[in-house]
C-alpha cells in the first residue's frame, strides 16, 4: 500500500515549472507504473515533500485508499518525522521547542521567514542536540507542523543555520559541501 523511498539530494519530488523531467515521481512511475493517477495526475502517490536539496525518506501511497489514509495522518499531525541537521554554531539550549510563525519574507518574496503570527502560519519544531562540535552541532529535529522550509527557517531564526544552506545560512559555507546538510532519517 505504500512505498518509502530514500530520496537523494538534488532531486525534485514532482514535476513543476522548470522541472518537467528527472523528478522522484518520474523515477517512481518507471518503477511502479500502477501508481499513475493515485491521488491526482500531477503528483501520483505524493503525500508530503522534501526540498530539492534535502535527502532522505519520503512516503508515497500506492493506491487511493492509502493516499487518503496518509493524507489524513499528516493532516492530523499523527506522523512523527525526524531530520538530522548539521548547524553552524549551537542552539541556545541543548534541546528545545521553536514556536514561531512562518510566512513569505517581505524583503525576498522567494524566501520564507519568521513573521508576526498575524502575517504567517503557526509553525512548531522540536530539536535536541545529538553531538556538539567546536563550531557546529548535529541536531535531531522534529517538525510538528509542515511549513515550507520550516526547519531551515527555524534554525536560522535560532542563530544556528544549517551548514551550506545558501538561502537561510551563511554566505560562505563553513564546510566544503555542495548542498545544505539536512536529511530526513525517520
Amino acid at each position: 500500500d505504500i512505498l518509502v523511498v530514500n530520496k537523494p539530494a538534488g532531486m525534485v519530488v514532482h514535476p513543476a515549472a522548470g522541472h518537467e523531467s528527472g523528478t522522484l515521481v518520474h523515477a517512481i512511475l518507471a518503477h511502479a507504473p500502477e501508481l499513475e493517477g493515485v491521488g491526482g495526475e500531477k503528483r501520483p502517490g505524493v503525500v508530503h515533500r522534501l526540498d530539492k536539496d534535502t535527502s532522505g525518506l519520503i512516503i508515497l501511497a500506492k493506491n487511493d485508499p492509502a493516499h487518503r489514509f496518509l493524507q489524513e495522518q499528516f493532516r492530523l499531525r499523527q506522523v512523527r518525522k525526524g531530520y538530522l541537521a548539521l548547524t553552524d554554531g549551537h542552539p541556545p539550549t541543548p534541546e528545545g521547542r521553536i514556536e514561531a510563525a512562518i510566512g513569505r519574507d517581505p524583503s525576498h518574496r522567494k524566501r520564507m521567514a519568521v513573521v508576526p503570527a498575524h502575517r504567517g502560519r503557526a509553525a512548531v519544531s522540536e530539536y535536541r542536540t545529538r553531538r556538539r562540535f567546536a563550531a557546529h552541532a548535529l541536531l535531531e529535529v522534529h517538525p510538528i507542523t509542515g511549513r515550507t522550509h520550516q526547519i531551515r527557517v527555524h534554525l536560522a531564526f535560532l542563530g544556528c543555520p544549517i551548514v551550506a544552506d545558501s538561502v537561510y545560512g551563511r554566505r560562505k559555507a563553513s564546510l566544503p559541501l555542495k548542498r545544505h546538510f539536512l536529511h530526513a532519517f525517520r
